[in-house]
């Protein structure tokens, strides 16, 4: 049996574990390094206040990942493919790494964000 999401150091593995696949990826890891040139040391903490905001209520994350999104929308496609691979590599993540209660609101809250960030970019076109 896998452990749950428990702790913030629970969060930082599953978001180390899943962005070193996200990089790798032929579908996204251009879009975060070569687009959106993420700054890893910066927007891996913001991803983990992010996360344990979400599932342990940390209230740690402030910010507006929707706009950030739309605007690299204006310079790459996302499309329902690039948030289909990011779900399929985040469910990837979550399987090898936990179960249990909040690796469940992980998957769920993830397929929410996904559909609701690729609405709202389509609508911004």
């Amino acid at each position: 049996m896998k452990p749950d999401i428990e702790s913030r150091d629970d969060v930082e593995t599953l978001v180390d574990t899943f962005y070193e696949k996200v990089k790798r990826n032929l579908t996204l890891g251009y879009i975060f390094t070569d687009v959106a040139k993420v700054d890893w040391p910066h927007h891996l903490p913001r991803m983990y206040s992010f996360w344990s905001s979400i599932l342990l209520g940390e209230q740690s994350y402030q910010g507006n990942p929707m706009i950030k999104h739309i605007e690299l929308s204006r310079i790459t496609p996302l499309t329902e493919a690039e948030f289909s691979e990011w779900l399929r590599l985040f469910h990837e993540t979550l399987d090898e790494l936990f179960e249990g209660e909040n690796a469940a609101e992980a998957r769920t809250r993830a397929e929410n964000i996904a559909r609701l960030m690729l609405f709202k970019i389509q609508s911004a076109r």
